[in-house]
């Protein structure tokens, strides 16, 4: 299990597959959450920015997720805790059907909770790359995760 103590500024890992998308996934997302033309239907897409059917961003955040949750349980699992959030989302480039999506994280920075000794706080910038190597995904991430040693004095 990989702990607070464990994780380093600085480190980039890669998701360890790629994550293929599919028309049917990106319709059926769209219709239960992002109900908008150009996310459900080839001739309204063809017409707009997109030029063709795309998934919805939240869509894309959503499969950046299951890459993450993978990557984070690839080899030695990290003792996660979940997220207090997210900033600075950004969909940069539109995801298509037929695509196959990457992710890089880059830890960017940890601490200690001062009011949770048995937590610490991570910063991470994670990129969404497609087959091409286009970001098309960016956001700074928190993350929350277990400390080995809550005893040990917190030095932030």
């Amino acid at each position: 299990m990989r702990y607070y103590e464990d994780i380093e500024p600085g480190t980039v890992t890669h998701s360890p597959r790629t994550y293929k998308v599919t028309r049917e996934e990106v319709i059926d997302f769209a219709s239960k959450y992002d109900p908008q033309p150009f996310h459900l239907d080839d001739d309204a897409a063809k017409n707009t920015f997109f030029g063709r059917l795309s998934a919805s961003g939240w869509h894309t955040s959503a499969m950046m997720m299951r890459l993450m949750v993978e990557t984070m349980q690839h080899g030695e699992p990290q003792a996660g805790l979940g997220s207090p959030g997210v900033e600075d989302l950004k969909w940069i480039k539109p995801v298509y059907p037929g695509d196959e999506l990457r992710l890089e994280m880059e830890v960017l920075s940890k601490r200690r909770m001062k009011s949770r000794p048995d937590m610490g706080l991570t910063r991470s910038n994670n990129r969404v790359y497609n087959q091409d190597g286009d970001l098309v995904l960016s956001m700074i991430g928190y993350g929350l995760i277990r400390v080995k040693d809550p005893d040990a004095p917190i030095e932030n």
